[in-house]
């Protein structure tokens, strides 16, 4: 779609909650997934307890910086803080955050299957511990694991040495299970400090943000979903979206935007790789 990356003040707007979005409508001939609710599952249904709670909560606004807050963390650590791949070619990674669960990451690893597409996980570790079967059944699909936390901490809340000790039972959980040691971390709801980075950058890991945002974390329709990766994305992009959510956190959204993120991408020419291919790195540890 893009040759280059736009200037930022040229994207459209992000769709959020209850905010007009790009697209009208769900395009025809996809199917309408409403019948799917639209608010967290009941105790009475089984999906509810799906997975064990995040201890910093699921994504969510009041966890992330506002926009006056932010820092381009990228432009002070340009090492240690990746935002994006080279925009050399229509290359683009999709990542994963929260998972591994029982109910949306197979669904997701179908979706990626059917489409013959790889992609990077960012995994918690303690939903590892509880459905070690859904990491292995990833890994051996070709995807890539990511350090995301032992509980979803946000790590500029907590001393660091519960910053290290979260990353570091997140790793060997990992290794226990799958056999391998990720390299690539990336810290609950992006926050991040300067102790923090330093302390993941002693540990040898690489810090992994993104640069476009599905916001499907945020109780979006599948439309809006869609609508928030296809406008910003270009070659390089690094995508944001998540294979488990809060305990009884629908992700319906999700499961049904994929297909047509895809397909829709493809058709303007890029393929999907892994953050590791987009970034000629390895993504474990010898």
């Amino acid at each position: 779609m893009y040759n280059k990356p736009l200037p930022s003040a040229h994207w459209p707007p992000y769709a959020y909650p209850f905010h007009g979005h790009l697209l009208d409508a769900w395009p025809a001939g996809w199917p309408d997934w409403r019948g799917w609710p639209e608010r967290p599952w009941t105790d009475g249904n089984p999906w509810s307890r799906q997975t064990s709670p995040l201890s910093g909560g699921p994504e969510r606004v009041s966890e992330r910086h506002s926009h006056t807050q932010h820092v381009d963390w990228h432009s002070l650590y340009p090492r240690e803080v990746i935002l994006r791949g080279p925009a050399d070619r229509k290359r683009v990674a999709l990542t994963f955050d929260d998972g591994p669960d029982q109910v949306w990451t197979p669904q997701i690893l179908r979706i990626l299957a059917q489409y013959a597409v790889k992609a990077t996980f960012m995994c918690v570790g303690r939903r590892v511990q509880e459905h070690p079967q859904v990491l292995q059944w990833l890994v051996r699909e070709g995807h890539e694991v990511g350090n995301h936390t032992f509980s979803h901490p946000n790590l500029t809340k907590i001393p660091l040495v519960e910053v290290r000790n979260q990353i570091v039972q997140t790793e060997n959980e990992i290794h226990r299970v799958s056999g391998v040691r990720p390299r690539f971390f990336r810290p609950p709801y992006g926050a991040l400090s300067d102790e923090v980075i330093r302390e993941v950058r002693a540990l040898g890991d690489i810090i992994i943000f993104w640069d476009v945002d599905s916001l499907d974390w945020a109780r979006l329709t599948a439309v809006q979903v869609a609508t928030n990766v296809l406008a910003h994305t270009a070659p390089g992009t690094i995508i944001l979206m998540h294979s488990a959510g809060g305990n009884g956190e629908s992700l319906a959204n999700t499961v049904q935007a994929l297909p047509y993120i895809i397909q829709t991408l493809r058709e303007q020419g890029y393929t999907f790789t892994t953050v590791s291919d987009l970034l000629g790195q390895p993504a474990y540890k010898s």
